[in-house]
């Protein structure tokens, strides 16, 4: 028996619009293992935006600042990563509030005094609704956490600079089975966290550096 015989129609359909989303150049996106705990079907992508060092010049934030040195742009520079889950349960969730849910995770490293900005958060999830308005994404029952990650270095590392890192964890329950515009949606979210313009219109961006005072 072929095992796609055993996977329900609706998923099937779901996976199909998943292969028409356009995403931008800039990001990779590949299949990565799903988890098998949270419904009894899931797909799973991972996405990193990863650009070649002098084409990060249009950059406002995060890591692609570091990569604006002068210094030889020949190595490609990794801007943001994150992850996208589908999930179905033919018998529905009450929690999901439907058949389908998606969860999602983006990280990009950011600039220090942009990190400690308190609205970071209320802005990262500005970003995940209006892009998903942007691109016509009907959905229900979103929610998400963002989070400031502070690394420092101390000892024999203490010459590395502290990094600033901010992260999203969001889900949210499609109107339909028809996933092609949230991970479009999704997409432009990783890149505007990358930092990469330019940006969807009506999607905010994070406020560029502000100069130093003397």
């Amino acid at each position: 028996m072929n095992p796609l015989d055993q996977v329900p129609a609706d998923f099937l359909f779901a996976l199909g619009t998943l292969r028409n989303a356009r995403c931008r150049s800039e990001l990779r996106l590949d299949e990565i293992p799903a988890p098998g705990r949270l419904a009894p079907y899931a797909v799973a992508l991972g996405a990193e935006v990863v650009v070649p060092g002098d084409a990060a010049t249009g950059a406002v934030h995060g890591p692609a600042a570091a990569a604006l040195a002068p210094a030889s742009g020949s190595d490609d520079v990794e801007l943001a990563t994150g992850r996208f889950i589908l999930l179905h349960d033919p018998d529905g969730s009450a929690v999901w509030d439907g058949e389908f849910r998606i969860v999602t995770y983006i990280r990009a490293q950011l600039e220090p005094d942009m990190g400690n900005d308190e609205m970071l958060g209320s802005v990262a999830w500005t970003w995940l609704v209006e892009a998903l308005e942007n691109h016509q994404a009907e959905y229900r029952s979103a929610g998400g956490t963002a989070t400031r990650v502070l690394s420092e270095s101390f000892g024999t590392l203490a010459d590395r600079p502290g990094t600033i890192d901010i992260e999203l964890r969001a889900s949210w329950t499609p109107a339909g089975r028809d996933i092609t515009a949230h991970l479009e949606a999704w997409s432009d979210m990783v890149c505007t966290f990358a930092g990469l313009p330019p940006l969807p219109d009506g999607v905010s961006a994070l406020p560029r550096r502000r100069p130093r005072q003397p």
